[in-house]
């Protein structure tokens, strides 16, 4: 059998290992001096380690500190949420900080607002520099804000990040950054995507020779734009598409975004509804610093990644360990390993790809049948670690 490592934040007996990107050489560090005292509108400034350039934000703290002694008692420390404390205490968003892929009026934005409707939802450029970098700069390697940082570093509660869509498909690069961070899955959202095409006051359909929008938008209009005969520009959110079109006043070009992003940005919508399929359904990830605890009162969804050994039948094997108890998978996704993606056989010399598997399975980790299932996996995984386990959506978008 061969050696095997897990690692869950629901089980207290298991020690936290390191992932297949903990060798990965890390963007520059970010250096942040905070006042001790922590005083509204707190003067933070940060520099990247390579580079000259700095920035200076001003920040209202979540809590005033009354003075500057902080308890150590493990039992003042704050616990995880239950699932019965996250759907009723927080349920309606009250209080929360909720970090959004995007700009104002950002598909993203309207989950998190669905996930937490009195919410504070706050935008953040890009999820891509979210490992070090959680203020905006601009630079030729780094131009965005991060999302995971801003939860990591307590500057939100919560994110929303989207994970897949009914037409698209998986979103490839945010299964890295799921690995990649110690954030926990504590939720998901189904949001019904509307595609609006919109352009400036005063042009024409038949002005259009180019169309903005992010990529996963533009692939999930397909017909409607190549039928328009239409050059495709992509860019990093649909609403900064909006913006941008907006904001440079440009003739010639439209943007696909939402009905709210036109709108915000005084855009005129030309055409409602142009994605290929009226089931348009993105689904997004709730991400926190601390996972809550599982339940069994309701429906619920675990979400794991995990490395095989080579050799015939494997993944096969992996996945029985589900089937023979009876619980159902409902995603499986595999992405190469980023480091050393490549596995030389012992018998010719081949080279093969190695894979982390991405699989979600709908059980609670506080079901026994569900924890025996991933020490049986254990048998056969040199790597496994639970993303979260948390309650499934269960609405219709």
């Amino acid at each position: 059998m061969a050696s095997s490592r897990i690692i869950s934040h629901s089980q207290p007996n298991l020690h936290r290992q390191s992932s297949p990107f903990d060798s990965v050489k890390p963007l520059p560090s970010l250096n942040l001096n905070l006042h001790p005292k922590r005083h509204r509108n707190l003067r933070i400034r940060a520099s990247l380690n390579d580079t000259s350039h700095s920035v200076e934000l001003r920040t209202s703290p979540v809590s005033a500190v009354s003075n500057d002694v902080v308890s150590k008692d493990p039992h003042a420390l704050p616990r995880p949420l239950s699932s019965n404390q996250l759907s009723s205490a927080v349920s309606d968003g009250s209080g929360l900080r909720v970090a959004y892929q995007g700009v104002q009026g950002a598909y993203s934005e309207s989950a998190a607002q669905k996930a937490y409707p009195n919410c504070e939802a706050v935008p953040c450029e890009q999820f891509d520099t979210a490992f070090e970098v959680n203020i905006f700069v601009t630079l030729s390697r780094i131009l965005f804000i991060c999302t995971f940082s801003s939860v990591e570093r307590w500057l939100v509660d919560r994110a929303v990040l989207p994970i897949e869509n009914s037409l698209g498909g998986s979103i490839h690069r945010n299964y890295d950054l799921l690995l990649r961070h110690r954030l926990h899955i504590v939720g998901e959202v189904k949001y019904a995507v509307h595609h609006c095409l919109m352009a400036n006051h005063g042009v024409k359909l038949e002005n259009l020779k180019r169309v903005l929008s992010h990529p996963q938008a533009l692939a999930q209009c397909e017909n409607t734009l190549t039928g328009l005969g239409l050059v495709r520009e992509a860019v990093d959110d649909t609403a900064g598409a909006a913006k941008h079109v907006a904001f440079h006043k440009l003739q010639d070009a439209g943007a696909v975004a939402s009905s709210a992003a036109a709108e915000i940005y005084g855009l005129n919508i030309l055409a409602q509804d142009i994605q290929d399929d009226s089931d348009n359904i993105t689904r997004f990830l709730v991400l926190a610093r601390e996972p809550i605890l599982p339940g069994t009162d309701r429906p619920f969804k675990t979400s794991i990644v995990f490395s095989l050994e080579e050799g015939p039948g494997i993944l096969f094997k992996a996945l029985a360990v589900f089937a023979l108890r009876q619980i159902n998978l409902s995603k499986i996704e595999s992405r190469p390993l980023r480091k050393q993606p490549l596995r030389t056989s012992d018998d010719n010399n081949n080279r093969y790809f190695d894979y982390l598997f991405y699989v979600d399975f709908e059980a609670s980790m506080a079901d026994q049948n569900a924890q025996n299932a991933l020490r049986h996996l254990m048998e056969f995984a040199t790597f496994l670690r639970v993303l979260g386990s948390y309650p499934l959506d269960t609405s219709m978008a």
